[in-house]
């Protein structure tokens, strides 16, 4: 044991499929929510989800949220030490306190959840998870009084595993925005006394932009956080039922240098990047643009975590001078968006806000709106659709699939989801497979047909420039090319 490794009493981590950078493209992070399928596990692995640099088993970039807690108990005074779940040997044993950060530990979250219902099988993610959890140092460690404290978006999911829970001597599990509470847990658990099996983290409780530390290291990708929250409140996301933040420019510039350590660009976070500095559903022009001109100021490139349609299609010579901005330095941009349905009905129901500035009822023209802008100028959209909602109807359906027609000519990538229970709808019941009506499967196999046509283009773009493309290019085609023929097969053509 390193002399590193003996002085941390707090270790902090996460399953392998989120310890990797996903050969520098945030969105091939995607290929973890898939089950086992056509091609090896072990190239696989190699394509979405490789394992990252790290110096005596600190990884050099890890997941933003781990290095918000990181930054967190640092500020606080506590010996904290970030570890890749390979090196956890190498630290654990003499550790007193191990955080673990979770996103979707059990393939319960819309994409996972579909694939799994879909292809029979338990999606890379929820494996890894398990095998972190059943790695024999922290077995080892729990019998000589180690403390097991998990956090992160996907921490809701322990409700459905109580018994996941109990077996794995799980002593704590916060939910919710933990920079102001999670120092007092830990203390609590450094000194033996009891800890909340499950801590909902109040609204009084949330941190105010003052009380939110910034990254002491770098994150995966150079992802940087400029705001939380969100003003639209969509029954079925559970962000919106936090206060909406803007980050000032001087503290994301301060993370941007903060990642610039290990170069690249910044992969700017909010749930809806156009609303920057907004306090409304419409975008601030003057805040945007020095948001942009000063982040590319200072680095290589940008790309965005979301945006909504609605903010695109409201400020077209906004969005157009954005672009500008973006690509005097880079050819294209990515971001994810949210379709959710083509019925203007149901969007009345379950996102009457989605729209704004925009009536609900005009919600396919929106989405026609701000995808055609996108398509124009260069953003590239990973967008999801949700099967099953409550509420949906046969019609509703239908008009998706009209406006999946309407949209084919868009440079994109659509996604369909099962409705999964969470935010306002948390008490409603699951979409299964089973459900499934022939229109569902019509719906399916239009993205599934619209993802193939644009597949192969997206590929190149995104490795356009790097040293690697030549390598890994074919590996994606033929992954690609198998799924095709498997399509073929089913009858999809």
């Amino acid at each position: 044991m390193d002399k590193a490794g003996e002085s941390c009493k707090v270790v902090l981590t996460a399953d392998r499929t989120l310890m990797s950078d996903y050969h520098h493209n945030e969105f091939v992070g995607f290929g973890t929510c898939a089950p086992p399928n056509v091609i090896p596990d072990w190239l696989y692995k190699f394509l979405f989800f490789p394992p990252i640099k790290t110096n005596d088993g600190v990884p050099v970039a890890a997941p933003y949220g781990l290095r918000k807690i990181e930054a967190q108990l640092l500020t606080e005074g506590f010996n904290v030490v970030t570890v890749d779940p390979d090196y956890l040997w190498k630290y654990v044993d003499e550790a007193r306190v191990l955080g673990i950060h979770v996103m979707d530990p059990f393939g319960l979250g819309p994409a996972s959840s579909t694939f799994a219902s879909i292809l029979k099988k338990e999606p890379f993610l929820a494996q890894y998870f398990r095998m972190l959890m059943e790695k024999p140092e922290i077995k080892r460690a729990k019998k000589h009084g180690l403390k097991i404290i998990i956090g992160g978006p996907g921490v809701w999911q322990f409700k459905y595993r109580p018994k996941f829970v109990e077996e794995h001597g799980i002593d704590c599990i916060i939910e919710g925005e933990a920079e102001k509470i999670i120092g007092k847990i830990v203390r609590n658990a450094l000194n033996n006394e009891d800890l909340p099996q499950y801590y909902e983290v109040p609204a009084c409780e949330t941190p105010h932009l003052d009380e939110i530390p910034e990254i002491v290291a770098p994150s995966i990708n150079n992802l940087v956080e400029i705001g939380r929250g969100c003003c639209r409140g969509c029954k079925f996301c559970s962000v919106t039922l936090r206060p909406l933040r803007w980050y000032p420019y001087n503290k994301i510039l301060r993370e941007i240098e903060v990642n610039m350590k290990v170069g690249g660009g910044a992969c700017l976070h909010a749930e809806d990047v156009m609303l920057y500095g907004s306090k409304s559903t419409i975008p601030d022009d003057e805040k945007l643009i020095k948001l942009h001109e000063t982040v590319l100021g200072k680095c290589e490139g940008v790309g965005w975590s979301h945006c909504s349609l609605a903010a695109v299609a409201s400020k077209p010579k906004l969005f157009s001078k954005i672009s500008e901005i973006i690509l005097a330095k880079q050819s294209w941009w990515g971001a994810e968006v949210g379709i959710e349905t083509g019925s203007a009905e149901l969007a009345k129901k379950i996102m009457p806000a989605k729209a704004h500035p925009f009536k609900p009822e005009e919600w396919p023209e929106v989405v026609r709106m701000g995808m055609g802008l996108m398509h124009d100028y260069k953003l590239i959209p990973a967008c999801t659709l949700i099967v099953g909602v409550p509420e949906e109807t046969e019609d509703d359906i239908i008009k998706t699939i009209e406006l999946m027609d309407d949209l084919k000519g868009i440079r994109s990538l659509i996604v369909p989801l099962f409705f999964v229970p969470m935010g306002r709808l948390k008490d409603e019941d699951w979409f299964k497979e089973t459900k499934m009506n022939q229109l569902h499967m019509e719906l399916l196999i239009k993205c599934l047909k619209h993802d193939f046509y644009w597949i192969d283009s997206l590929i190149d773009l995104a490795f356009k420039g790097k040293w690697y493309a030549k390598l890994l290019r074919p590996f994606y085609r033929l992954f690609v090319g198998v799924i095709r023929y498997k399509a073929k097969k089913a009858g999809i053509r």
